[in-house]
């Protein structure tokens, strides 16, 4: 299932064992660099931001062609070069990307000069599309290591930006003597699904009925009974304990099933949500890895939000955004996208149980980015009912589209109404890393790109409103592509987001 190291295994790479005290040293500094960290920073104070946007997680195998448009998805961090002139950006990939690429984020926000921009914009390229995270590249090159700590060692304020924080990008900190922004890798557990569960219970926040811990078949009957005994479910989800974007999850149904022989063959007949595990290949790696075992939640009506968050230094929590998520799948449970903000029928009720899930982890020592995954419930014209059931610690899905919106407008986030709102009006987006349709596989990056220019499919600065693409690469490989549609009204957004979409079919179909 993996195709890539174990969290936490071995990085010898930089020739010695990882030094914990010394990468706590070096995070210390984000104390000073803290008031620069938002889209919205402009102290006047230099600073050079470094992009990792390395998948350091155990993936299936079956991702590996589309590593490196993932490691394009944070290039709305190159915006960054627009919202100051004291900032610089190092953006790394395994392979090299389009030069058309850098240059259409560059030119999202017009009026500016795309010439000036690039020359505070390094972009390094490892020539390395082996299925391995881009930062166990990096350390395996000691060139490239000491390269990217000669272009961090300028004046001013420097971060290392990753998608997730692992062993191996705390060794890269510590290579080039730059804070990482994101919590200690010590602290990874808090981010699976049985230490999500034991920081909901210490923050006082109810979750679904579950086991935590277990591993072999007897392991998951015997959790499975005793969920099914104290929450009288019909079914039951499994989840591998470090399983990303549903991915490791699996569905036993229940019912009709009376004694133990019967639920073990309901287990031995479970339902995955990644379509190339057979049943004997998910059992051996839940055995290997270890997992969860709860309640699947039902009602007349069930949503699946979440809440992104970020904590400080200093041990302060700030509530982000709410984002309702868009799910598929064989189970509805693999993340394909989010819509801005989450329901206003429900919204309110996440804030609180978010904020204190967030002040757990901030208590235990977390740092930066996470969000937090919902199950929202509602039978009839009852209350809704939001329990937690995931933390994701590290960016995320929600992650880059609300940074592209404020990166392109000046968005800020009310907490009290849950709204973005930028020249008085209140923004909504469509966002997903999966606009796709099987003519797409036809077109190229730079079909892509004319398509945009052809259509007028770009930023109106003055209206505040249009789509901004990512996961360029995605489109040749698996015939789908990112996009973040943002307007004034969940229609517009919709509306803007159908267009994109429509003007890519024509353009695969040779319509003129």
């Amino acid at each position: 299932m993996s195709g890539l190291p174990e969290h936490g295994g071995s990085t010898a790479q930089v020739g010695q064992p990882f030094d914990a005290r010394a990468f706590r040293d070096v995070q210390a500094r984000l104390v000073d660099v803290w008031p620069d960290m938002t889209f919205r920073s402009m102290t006047g104070t230099p600073r050079t931001v470094l992009v990792i946007s390395s998948l350091s997680l155990e993936l299936p195998a079956h991702l590996a062609p589309l590593v490196g448009a993932y490691e394009e998805r944070y290039l709305c961090y190159v915006l960054l070069l627009a919202k100051s002139q004291n900032t610089r950006v190092v953006y790394v990939t395994s392979q090299p990307m389009l030069p058309r690429l850098v240059d259409y984020y560059l030119g999202l926000i017009p009026g500016l000069d795309p010439a000036q921009l690039r020359e505070r914009l390094t972009v390094v390229s490892l020539g390395d599309n082996t299925f391995r995270p881009l930062t166990q590249k990096i350390l395996e090159r000691p060139r490239v290591v000491r390269r990217l700590r000669e272009l961090m060692s300028g004046p001013g304020r420097t971060l290392m930006v990753p998608f997730v924080t692992s062993e191996l990008e705390a060794r890269l900190g510590l290579a080039i003597d730059v804070p990482v922004y994101g919590p200690d890798p010590s602290l990874h557990r808090l981010g699976t699904k049985a230490g999500s569960r034991e920081v909901f219970a210490a923050a006082g926040v109810l979750a679904p009925c579950g086991v935590e811990g277990v591993g072999s078949l007897a392991d998951i009957v015997a959790a499975v009974s005793e969920v099914r005994a104290r929450s009288a479910a019909q079914a039951v989800m499994l989840k591998v304990n470090d399983g990303v974007s549903g991915l490791g999850n699996a569905v036993v149904r229940l019912q009709g099933a009376a004694t133990a022989a019967e639920v073990q063959g309901r287990v031995l007949d479970l339902q995955t949500e990644n379509p190339n595990l057979s049943t004997e290949a998910y059992l051996a790696e839940f055995e290997r890895s270890t997992g969860v075992v709860e309640e699947l939640l039902v009602g007349d009506e069930l949503t699946s939000p979440s809440v992104q968050l970020r904590a400080s230094p200093l041990r302060e929590v700030e509530v982000l955004s709410t984002h309702d998520q868009v799910l598929g799948g064989p189970l509805q449970q693999t993340y394909l996208g989010c819509k801005f903000p989450a329901d206003e029928r429900y919204a309110s009720v996440l804030t609180e149980p978010a904020a204190a899930i967030g002040g757990e982890l901030a208590a235990r020592g977390v740092i930066g980015r996470f969000a937090i995954d919902f199950v929202v419930t509602r039978d009839g014209d009852g209350p809704w009912q939001a329990l937690p059931v995931e933390i994701n610690l590290r960016n995320g899905g929600t992650t880059h589209p609300m940074l592209t919106l404020q990166a392109l407008t000046d968005a800020s986030f009310d907490a009290g109404t849950g709204e973005l709102v930028s020249q008085g009006r209140a923004k909504r987006y469509l966002a997903t890393d999966h606009l796709e349709h099987p003519l797409f596989s036809t077109l190229t990056p730079d079909d892509l790109l004319d398509v945009i220019d052809e259509n007028g499919l770009g930023w109106d600065d003055e209206t505040q409103t249009g789509v901004a693409f990512h996961m360029a690469s995605a489109i040749g490989i698996a015939g789908h592509v990112g996009v973040t549609a943002i307007g004034d009204s969940n229609r517009q957004a919709q509306w803007l987001y159908d267009a994109a979409k429509h003007a890519l079919i024509g353009a695969a179909a040779g319509e003129d």
